[in-house]
C-alpha cells in the first residue's frame, strides 16, 4: 500500500509533470507556422486542414531536435526535472597524430540520428495530453464542491439518472477528480523517465567516444603514476642516502655535510613541484604547467647522486641536447629510474651512465655493482622498500616509444639496464 502511494508523494513526480508542460508550451511558437498552409488551403474540408496543421506542426517540432544545442538542453533539463541519470553529450577526441589532435571537436549532428526528434514529439504529445486531462480534472475537482460555476455531474443508471450538484457526493467526486489528476501526473512522469535513457541516452557513436575518452583518461593517469613514481622514488632514495652522509660528516667535515643538506633541499623542492602538479591533475583542478625535465637536466641529476656519495661515470656521445620533446623527457625519466635503482640496490662502486645519440637512435644505459649478482646489493637494515613497479613501468614507457629494453645481471657482480629508443634528430 505504501509502495503504491509513494509516487504521489514525491516532488519529482510533479517536477516531471512541469517538465512535460514545458515541452508543450515550448512547441507553441511553431504553431503559427503550421497554420499558414492550412489557412491558404480554403477548399479543403476542416478535418483535412486540422490533420495538415498537426502534421506540419509535428514536422517542425521534430526538425528542432536535429540541433545539437536542443539535445544538450533537453539532457540537462531532463536530468534535473525527471531525476534520471543522463551523461552529458560526448565530444569525440581526434586520433593522436591527426590534425588538431588534443582538441575535442563535437560529434556530427547526425550522431544521435532520429532519437532526439522522436523524444521531442513524444515529449510534446505527452505534455499536451497530460496537461489538458489533468487541468480539466483539477478544474472539476475545484469547481464541483462549491457549485460556483453551475457545473453538475450526472450518472446514467438503468432507468434512472443521478445528479451530483451539491453536498457530500460532490465532495467525493471532486476528490476523485483530484486523485485522477495525480494519477495522470504519475503516468506522464514515469513514461518520460522510461523514454529518457532510451532516446536521450548516448548513441552508438557517443558510446564509442565515451570509451575513447575513458581510455585517454586512464592512459593519462597511468602516465602520471609513472612520473610520480620516478620523481618521488628517486628523490626519497637520494635524500635518505644524503641524510646518512650528512650525519656521518657533520662533525668531521661540516662543509660537505652542509652541501649534502643543500642537495636534499633542492631535490625535495623539485619533487614537491612534481607532486603538486600531479595531485592537481588527479583532483581535476586547473593545474599549472607540468614540470619539464629533459636530458638537458641530466648534469643536475648526476650532481645530486654525487652529493649522495655515489661515484658516477657518465659517458656521453653524439648530441643528446638536440633530442627534443617527449623523447627527451622520457629519456630523463628512464635514466632517473635506473639511477634510483642503482642507489637502492647497488653495493658501492662506480655507477656508469651511458647516453649515445645518433641520427637513428638514442641509447641509454646504467651499470652498477651488486653484491650478489642478483641485482640486490643492499640487505637488512640498509635495504630500501620497493614496490616492484619500477622496471615494469620502465618497460611500459619504452614500449610506448617503440623502443627496446634489457635489464638483468651483467656478469657476476654487475646489474645492467640498457634502453634503445628510435629517434630522428633535427637537421
Amino acid at each position: 500500500m505504501i509502495r503504491a502511494i509513494r509516487p504521489f508523494l514525491r516532488g519529482s513526480t510533479y517536477s516531471g509533470m512541469l517538465f512535460a508542460y514545458g515541452g508543450a508550451l515550448a512547441s507553441l511558437p511553431l504553431l503559427p507556422f503550421a497554420l499558414l498552409p492550412a489557412l491558404a488551403w480554403h477548399p479543403a474540408p476542416q478535418g483535412a486542414r486540422i490533420a495538415l496543421v498537426l502534421l506540419i506542426w509535428a514536422a517542425l517540432v521534430g526538425a528542432a531536435g536535429l540541433a545539437r544545442a536542443t539535445r544538450r538542453a533537453l539532457i540537462v533539463s531532463a536530468r534535473r526535472m525527471l531525476r534520471v541519470g543522463l551523461p552529458d553529450p560526448v565530444i569525440a577526441p581526434r586520433p593522436a597524430g591527426s590534425p588538431g589532435a588534443g582538441r575535442t571537436p563535437s560529434l556530427p549532428s547526425g550522431a544521435h540520428g532520429w532519437q532526439t526528434p522522436v523524444w521531442l514529439l513524444l515529449h510534446v504529445a505527452l505534455g499536451w495530453t497530460g496537461g489538458l486531462v489533468s487541468g480539466a480534472l483539477l478544474f472539476a475537482g475545484l469547481a464541483l464542491p462549491g457549485g460556483w460555476t453551475g457545473i453538475w455531474a450526472g450518472l446514467d443508471l438503468p432507468g434512472r439518472e443521478v445528479r451530483v450538484n451539491g453536498g457530500w457526493p460532490s465532495w467525493l467526486l471532486a476528490l476523485g477528480c483530484v486523485l485522477l489528476a495525480a494519477v495522470v501526473c504519475v503516468v506522464v512522469t514515469n513514461t518520460l523517465r522510461w523514454l529518457a535513457p532510451r532516446l536521450l541516452g548516448p548513441s552508438s557513436a557517443e558510446r564509442l567516444a565515451l570509451a575513447a575518452e575513458r581510455e585517454q583518461a586512464l592512459a593519462e593517469r597511468n602516465r602520471l603514476a609513472h612520473e610520480l613514481h620516478d620523481s618521488i622514488g628517486h628523490t626519497l632514495t637520494a635524500a635518505t642516502i644524503q641524510a646518512a652522509v650528512a650525519g656521518e660528516l657533520l662533525s668531521a667535515d661540516p662543509v660537505a655535510a652542509r652541501a649534502a643538506l643543500q642537495s636534499i633541499e633542492e631535490s625535495t623542492r623539485a619533487a614537491l613541484e612534481d607532486l603538486d602538479y600531479v595531485l592537481g591533475v588527479l583532483r581535476e583542478e586547473k593545474a599549472g604547467t607540468a614540470p619539464t625535465r629533459t636530458l638537458a637536466d641530466l648534469p643536475e641529476l648526476l650532481d645530486r647522486l654525487r652529493h649522495a656519495g655515489a661515484v658516477v661515470e657518465p659517458e656521453l656521445s653524439g648530441e643528446p641536447e638536440q633530442v627534443r620533446g617527449t623523447l627527451s623527457r622520457a629519456a630523463y625519466r628512464i635514466l632517473q629510474e635506473g639511477l634510483t635503482n642503482a642507489l637502492r640496490h647497488g653495493a658501492g662502486g662506480p655507477i656508469r651512465v651511458r647516453v649515445a645519440a645518433t641520427p637513428d637512435g638514442l641509447e641509454l644505459g646504467v651499470v652498477n655493482r651488486t653484491g650478489t649478482g642478483a641485482g640486490r646489493g643492499r640487505t637488512g637494515a640498509d635495504a630500501f622498500p620497493t614496490s616492484g613497479h619500477g622496471l615494469r613501468g620502465l618497460g611500459e614507457r619504452v614500449r610506448l616509444l617503440h623502443g627496446e629494453i634489457e635489464a638483468g645481471p651483467d656478469g657476476p657482480h654487475h646489474w645492467r639496464l640498457a634502453v634503445r629508443l628510435p629517434v630522428r634528430l633535427p637537421a
